[in-house]
């Protein structure tokens, strides 16, 4: 149920695999690095680690933001405890055997660098910076609607606050982080820069989209590409992307050209739109776009997974099973604790064999009568466990904590922070029909 900004891919192989979107599970994580697992691994309690040094520019984090969307670049140094904690097993051969107060040193003599010459910036990325699959050394957007887990907030904090060449260190569960605020990118010619250039709606709006990949496309250093991406140049996925652009303006089927042309494997064969609005947790090109198109409108636009060709199109009608009137609220609370049942049917990509033979007629009587007994006072738990299809929660009766910027899938987030305690609602997602109950 996660969808995050596609600059920041956890480790960009989890949104390839089959049946994902590279939209998807893309929502989960700070940039092209492991997500911290917490102290609980599979071996029991990590070991608790030296409190590490703190060095971060609080100077800057006491100031005002300079700016509401900046580009920056940084260098990621980390050291030995954090394998434990966040790598497992998977830390960067130079950080393996160093210390923290070396980590520390090395971030702040990088930071001393970047401060006498900040055209170094590319150079330390590639030379020095740790991330899993090495620096792109290419600019990454953030702004104050950025959606990144808690811990790595004080990123975006930093970043809104650097002047232009400006250079701050901040920690975070991945290492130090040494950021540098550096001129945008230049747009790409064929970018769609008139519809660019117009204001941006806050939305929601709906859109679809055409992925277009390249072999150089940053996205590759961190994860599979789609096979017809492997050997394309950048030149070929331009020529590409303009001839789909114009067959969608010429009035061709956009989802027989998504089915035939994108490379994003869990929206192609779907024609699955996204909902976008001014702080969703997507690509900030993307997102860009989208929000500028007018209804009908196709229009150009690249990302670290490539070419996009993104239509505006209208927001799909309510599914009859849904809980239109509490769709309908405001959101009644910025933090709730859900339980659910997910069912699904043979038109969903689902693993649970009970899914796949379901008709839609039969979930439309499982899930009636599922909230017909959870409303008659039956409890969700024993429900959980003899009905719900979500491997992570069926069985345990785990809750979900939902606020706002959870990473959670958008549908799922929206009815859980409209229902009251007590409560039970239907929502519909990629991934099936959600009975939720909110239990506090």
């Amino acid at each position: 149920m996660r969808l995050h900004h596609l600059a920041f891919a956890v480790l960009l192989a989890a949104s390839c695999d089959q049946g994902k979107s590279k939209l998807d599970d893309v929502k989960v994580a700070p940039p092209r690095v492991p997500v911290p697992a917490g102290s609980a691994g599979v071996g029991g309690p990590a070991p608790a680690a030296t409190p590490a040094q703190d060095i971060d520019s609080k100077d800057i984090l006491a100031r005002t933001p300079a700016a509401d969307e900046v580009d920056v670049e940084w260098v990621l140094i980390a050291w030995k405890d954090l394998d434990a904690t966040t790598y497992h097993g998977q830390i960067d051969k130079r950080a393996a055997n160093r210390s923290n107060a070396e980590a520390a040193k090395l971030a702040q003599d990088t930071a001393a660098q970047l401060k006498a010459d900040p055209s170094k910036i590319d150079a330390l990325v590639k030379s020095t910076s740790e991330q899993p699959g090495g620096g792109d050394a290419e600019p990454i957007t953030l702004n104050k609607n950025t959606t990144l887990p808690p811990e790595f907030k004080i990123l975006i904090d930093l970043s809104l606050r650097l002047q232009p060449k400006e250079v701050g260190i901040v920690k975070t569960p991945l290492g130090y982080h040494v950021i540098e605020r550096v001129p945008p990118a230049p747009p790409d010619p064929l970018e769609s820069a008139d519809i660019l250039a117009r204001p941006a709606e806050t939305g929601p709006v709906m859109v679809q989209h055409v992925l277009i990949g390249w072999k150089d496309v940053p996205a590759a250093k961190h994860a599979q590409v789609d096979p017809r991406a492997k050997d394309r140049t950048k030149t070929d996925a331009d020529k590409i992307a303009s001839d789909v652009l114009a067959k969608a303006r010429g009035g061709e089927d956009f989802k027989a050209l998504m089915k035939q042309y994108s490379e994003d494997p869990g929206s192609k064969d779907t024609a699955r739109p996204y909902e976008v609005s001014a702080d969703a947790p997507l690509v900030e090109p993307f997102k860009k776009l989208s929000l500028r198109l007018k209804m009908g409108e196709v229009g150009l636009v690249k990302s670290p997974f490539g070419w996009h060709i993104i239509k505006r199109i209208e927001p799909p009608p309510p599914d009859p099973l849904e809980s239109a009137d509490i769709l309908a609220r405001q959101p009644v609370t910025q933090k709730a604790k859900v339980k659910h049942i997910l069912l699904g049917w043979n038109e969903v990509k689902s693993k649970d064999p009970r899914a796949q033979k379901r008709s839609r007629a039969d979930l439309d009587k499982l899930v009636k009568d599922t909230v017909a007994k959870l409303k008659a006072g039956a409890k969700i738990e024993d429900l959980m466990k003899t009905l719900s299809e979500d491997p992570g929660s069926s069985k345990s009766g785990e809750s979900y904590d939902v606020t706002p910027d959870a990473q959670l899938v958008d549908g799922f987030k929206k009815l859980s922070l409209r229902l009251n305690v007590g409560e039970v609602g239907v929502v519909k997602t990629e991934f099936g029909m959600h009975i939720i109950k909110r239990v506090e």
